[in-house]
């Protein structure tokens, strides 16, 4: 449709932005850069809140419930009569939340860059690969084509390979963006098969026409269940491994394990991977292929539940020992992506049942803005202490009035204190898992309860504590940045506040049709309980320098050893790696490779150039060998016809 021809833009101005800073940043957009990336996000930003106010208020609700728009189609690559790549636009309630949030955080965090990355030396080279990151991030939310959506996938993956290893000449980072590029691919790969398996079997790769075959009595239902490889059907095997992609790419366990050493990239590149990028698109690829979770294998639903408990639970646990700030924030948003899963989990599709889909919606829109909020926060704290240890920090709260309150809002929000956002977005979470799983339930509210104390702690060791720090700062009027990073922090702050009065309910929900909630006060009240429990022990502990924290961690011993080390996990893996696969499989690999296939190789080519050294004086040129041979080889003939071989 013509009048949607705008929407193109919110992508491809941020790409715009790359390839032109990519290509003459360094050499003539040098101290330009941040302005030209910032504007092109502005723009984008304005024409994706106008096209969800055009999608919400105008033409997106049709007979009481949003539709599906396909805003744009075009085929690029033709298989067969029924299965081609299409680049197209598909709007749609999660596709419009999503092209907001994620324009809108970038935009953020592009304006925050402009003071925190002055004076680098690749600033422009910075500003390129985030609009990279945007454009990829943008191009997969409004993917209309299940392909499309795979190659931005990966394009978000190098991306944040790229972001993660800005600082290229430290090891760390590295070796950081290495490990989240393998680990990842590892999932991608099973994401690539349950593409081909359910497109296969669907025969279309078009997100409508695959939902609508896999959801409804078709021949294609049919034959994708009735097949099955190891007591699981077809189609079960097509989503779990739909989810092992999302899994990966939102750090959910076992896949996690890249999530805190992706911290080695600049500290607003955080922000922009935990709170609109890459660590959602796990969540809204499930949310976007729920309907086939959800009406033809309910029971991958459990996996999805089961795995989001977990990973919230472990990654709540493991937070409140870290000693790395944007480590801590780190594993706080792998546990509130866990949240957004099993709310998928327990979800079933429309009406009442389909709370749990509305309210991981809605989680994801509100912690788009309280975990941004809490990077560029860190950022400010670093940019200030010049350290990520929470040792070096400490009475912050004199000297950095501004980010004080910020980060203050954004605890309490992430806390699930009423009134902010996050009060709200959880609280339909835990209602959602009432309703359905009340072990998954009990395990949502300790997991909230761990939340509010590390948060906390965080908050209380970097502005009460101990006031040391204060002593090294020479300057306290400037020690909170420039205007453009306090400004974002601002911005986002009044955004959390403000994001859970938004009645989502009635434009973001499973099936299209608004959706009426309400806050059990039951469970509200004794969720509020525990979190105030959580955060007055934090302040009893981390309020002011004292011993009881180390005698806690003494008694607790090998089991705060283990939360310190992550529960040793990548230990394990590097184990399973090095001792199992490089010496059981790698090993034997390579010397087969070398001794059999090579030498093969090696022994074939020698005897081809011992054969070529004896025969080559044949052709020496000299007329008078020649003769010989010509007169040798006919007497030769004579003998062996006259002699020899006789008829």
């Amino acid at each position: 449709m013509p009048h949607h021809l705008y929407i193109i833009l919110i992508p491809f101005l941020p790409l715009a932005s790359f390839v032109v800073l990519g290509m003459y940043g360094r050499n003539y957009f040098s101290k330009s850069a941040g302005i030209i990336g910032t504007i092109s996000l502005l723009v984008s930003s304005i024409l994706a809140l106008y096209a969800a106010y055009n999608y919400f208020f105008i033409e997106g609700k049709v007979n009481g419930a949003y539709r599906q728009i396909i805003a744009m189609s075009y085929t690029w690559l033709q298989f067969s009569p029924n299965i081609s790549i299409d680049m197209g636009v598909l709007l749609d309630p999660i596709s419009v939340m999503m092209i907001v949030i994620v324009t809108f955080i970038s935009l953020m965090v592009h304006l925050f860059s402009l003071g925190y990355m002055k004076g680098e030396k690749r600033f422009a080279t910075y500003y390129a690969f985030l609009g990279l990151f945007t454009f990829s991030m943008t191009g997969l939310v409004l993917s209309a084509n299940i392909f499309q959506l795979y190659i931005f996938w990966e394009l978000v993956g190098i991306s944040s390979y790229l972001l993660i290893g800005f600082y290229f000449d430290k090891p760390a980072a590295v070796a950081a963006s290495k490990k989240a590029f393998i680990v990842t691919r590892f999932a991608d790969l099973g994401f690539l098969i349950g593409i081909l398996t359910l497109s296969f079997y669907a025969d279309t790769l078009d997100f409508q026409t695959m939902i609508s075959r896999l959801t409804t009595q078709s021949p294609q239902l049919l034959h994708i269940t009735s097949v099955s490889f190891m007591g699981m059907s077809m189609l079960t095997w097509g989503l779990v491994l739909v989810f092992t992609g999302g899994a990966g790419k939102s750090a959910m366990f076992p896949l996690h394990i890249w999530l805190p050493d992706a911290m080695e990239g600049p500290t607003p590149v955080s922000a922009l991977i935990h709170a609109a990028t890459m660590v959602v698109a796990g969540v809204f690829l499930v949310a976007r292929l729920f309907p086939v979770y959800a009406l033809s294998d309910p029971q991958v639903l459990k996996l999805v539940m089961y795995t989001g408990a977990f990973s919230a639970l472990l990654a709540a646990v493991i937070a409140c020992t870290q000693t790395d700030i944007k480590r801590v924030l780190a594993f706080s948003t792998m546990s509130q992506i866990g949240y957004m899963m099993f709310a998928l989990g327990v979800s079933k599709y429309g009406n009442e049942g389909g709370l749990g889909y509305m309210a991981a919606m809605f989680h994801l829109f509100t912690h788009a803005f309280f975990k941004s909020l809490l990077f560029l926060c860190a950022g400010a704290i670093i940019h200030l202490v010049h350290s990520n240890e929470i040792k070096d920090m400490g009475g912050l709260k004199k000297i950095m009035p501004v980010t004080h309150i910020c980060f203050l809002v954004a605890c309490l929000a992430i806390a699930g204190m009423p009134p902010f956002s996050g009060f709200f977005s959880k609280e339909e979470i835990l209602l959602a898992a009432y309703t359905a799983d009340k072990f998954i339930f009990v395990s949502a509210v300790v997991t909230s309860g761990l939340t509010a104390f590390y948060m906390f702690r965080l908050y209380f060791s970097i502005f009460y504590n101990t006031d040391s720090i204060v002593k090294h700062v020479p300057d306290s009027l400037h020690s909170e940045g420039t205007a453009t990073m306090k400004i974002p922090l601002i911005i986002l702050a009044v955004c959390t506040c403000g994001a859970g009065l938004l009645p989502l309910s009635k434009y973001v929900t499973a099936d299209g049709s608004p959706l009426d909630t309400h806050i059990n006060i039951g469970i509200a009240t004794g969720t509020v309980l525990i979190t105030t429990i959580g955060i007055i022990f934090a302040g009893w502990l981390y309020q002011k320098e004292n011993e009881k924290p180390a005698k806690i961690a003494a008694a607790l011993a090998g089991f705060y050893k283990a939360t310190l080390m992550k529960f040793y996990i990548d230990e394990v893996y590097v184990f399973f790696t090095k001792k199992i696969i490089f010496n059981l499989v790698g090993r034997p690999a390579a010397w087969i490779d070398k001794n059999i296939i090579d030498e093969s190789v090696n022994k074939l080519a020698t005897v081809t150039g011992t054969i070529s050294e004896k025969i080559k004086t044949v052709q020496s040129g000299k007329v008078q060998r020649y003769a010989l041979y010509f007169f040798g080889a006919i007497a030769a003939l004579a003998v062996l016809f006259l002699y020899i071989w006789k008829v």
